[in-house]
């Protein structure tokens, strides 16, 4: 029997959680080095899989390294697991991002059993919603990250951590009810939950109408997303959430969203994926413009990344609607693109306010003297951000927006110059939150801060290595990407 590789992915992290629990004391430094070990071996393993994947012309379409068992015969339901183009580079990035995570945690004190437990539980989680190729598997997983989530915002969270956490929960649960209902439609329709025979299955005798199906289907990943105006929980979760909440949130959390929107909404449904795009490329639009607008009204470090991350979003779904094989692969590459750049965006504000104990940009100024490693990864970071030639961002924002001007959608075009305008203001808020944050007259209450520290280097430099790479190189990942996008755009038919 084959081994199998994706079990082990997923549920490495969770052991890594029992392990840590059943620890018989709470020893704060192998706590943290246990962590450390899971999650290196699932990173390890995905990356096995990432060199056996199978990239030649008849792999494509076709799921690899299934694992397919038996799990509830009643409603025909199985515990299958797969990976295709479209899902192993979100592998990937989510136990690349798990690694991290613990070593942004390093310095974490309280609860340090309870809170490496949450965190692996979490990676699970979202490696499962990654790989799930059954409806009520993949909402189970989907599920599941609502619990550790809610605990990381509301034990070592700051400032309104309970509110922001709540919020959060209430959203999330809406947008699962309304999935939960879409996939029971389904269901009724088909008798199937298989999302591999499920994929442009033509359904003869809807329990529903499709339109109704489509929406309650998107209603949960357009809030995961966030899509427009359903994102006012990021915000407050993102301003809330300890540091690697909001590296893991920002950079894997979020794509679940886009991820389900390609792989259910627009694969299962993709008659009514065209005929409601331009709405979809509207909404894409209203995000971007809207969420650069009132990041360059913030003065809160992470409220500003969290508002970013609104806008950047808005490519993502621009990039899914416009229904091209271009701009769908761009819109997969920018979900990875930003997993890297905005957790290490975000690890670095940690940083700042670790050293500094400030986030206000009113406050802070002056710190590259002190700072010189910090200031130049921030800088980095926020380069690629703005889409730096050479950075990933760049080249998923390029993709994303040649794709998307090609596409025969109505509108298109308008929509897609519309977007471009968001670099523009993505280059004023990034330049100004730098120049604000480290540079002008140093301040007295600053001096002697310290810069990062090795363990705080070592994970901050993976963070820039894996932005350059893709930067650099992206068919390292489009190549991947384009297998699993090609058999989706072929059952649109565009």
């Amino acid at each position: 029997m084959d081994f199998a590789y994706l079990s082990a992915i997923i549920f490495l992290p969770v052991i890594g959680a029992i392990v840590i629990a059943l620890l018989p004391r709470a020893d704060f430094k192998v706590i943290r080095v246990v962590a450390l070990i899971f999650t290196l071996a699932s990173f390890a393993l995905s990356m096995v899989v990432f060199c056996q994947f199978d990239r030649s012309s008849a792999a494509i379409g076709v799921m690899q390294f299934e694992e397919k068992h038996s799990w509830i015969p009643a409603i025909n339901s199985f515990y299958h697991l797969g990976v295709d183009g479209l899902s192993l580079p979100l592998v990937i990035l989510m136990t690349f991002l798990g690694v991290l995570s613990v070593l942004v945690s390093w310095k974490v004190a309280l609860r340090p059993k309870l809170y490496f437990a949450m965190l692996l539980i979490l990676e699970t989680s979202i490696l499962g919603v990654f790989t799930a190729l059954d409806l009520i598997l993949f909402f189970l997983f989907w599920e599941i990250e609502l619990i550790p989530m809610y605990f990381l915002i509301s034990i070592w969270g700051s400032g309104r951590k309970e509110y922001a956490a709540n919020k959060y929960l209430i959203y999330t649960l809406v947008g699962s009810a309304m999935m939960l209902a879409g996939f029971l439609s389904v269901y009724f329709s088909t008798g199937t939950m298989n999302m591999m025979e499920l994929s442009g299955l033509e359904i003869a005798r809807p329990f529903i109408p499709l339109s109704a199906m489509f929406f309650l289907l998107i209603a949960g990943f357009a809030i995961k997303l966030p899509v427009f105006p359903l994102h006012t929980w990021l915000p407050d979760a993102h301003t809330n959430a300890p540091t690697a909440a909001s590296v893991i949130l920002a950079g894997a959390l979020l794509k679940m969203g886009g991820y389900g929107m390609i792989r259910l909404c627009v694969t299962m449904l993709p008659g009514v994926a065209v005929q409601y795009a331009p709405l979809m490329a509207i909404l894409a639009v209203i995000g971007v413009l809207y969420g650069a607008g009132v990041t360059l009204r913030q003065t809160d470090l992470k409220r500003l990344i969290a508002y970013s991350s609104v806008s950047h979003m808005g490519y993502v779904l621009l990039g899914i609607f416009a229904l091209t094989q271009i701009s769908v692969t761009g819109a997969a590459l920018q979900m990875f693109s930003h997993g890297i750049i905005t957790g290490l965006l975000f690890a670095m504000v940690g940083l700042v306010y670790e050293k500094t104990h400030e986030r206000n940009l009113d406050k802070l100024g002056g710190l590259a003297r002190q700072m010189p490693v910090i200031v130049v990864v921030f800088s980095i970071a926020g380069l690629a951000s703005l889409g730096l030639p050479g950075t990933s961002g760049f080249a998923a924002e390029f993709i994303t927006f040649v794709g998307s001007f090609t596409s025969s959608i109505a509108g298109m075009r308008l929509y897609t110059l519309l977007g471009v305008l968001g670099i523009v203001f993505t280059a004023g808020y990034i330049l100004w939150m730098l120049q604000r944050t480290f540079y002008g007259e140093p301040k007295e209450e600053y001096n002697g801060v310290p810069d990062a520290d090795a363990v705080e280097k070592t994970c901050i430099f993976l963070f820039v290595f894996a932005i350059l790479l893709v930067g650099i190189y992206p068919a390292i990942l489009t190549n991947v990407i384009k297998m699993g996008v090609e058999p989706i755009i072929k059952l649109i038919g565009m």
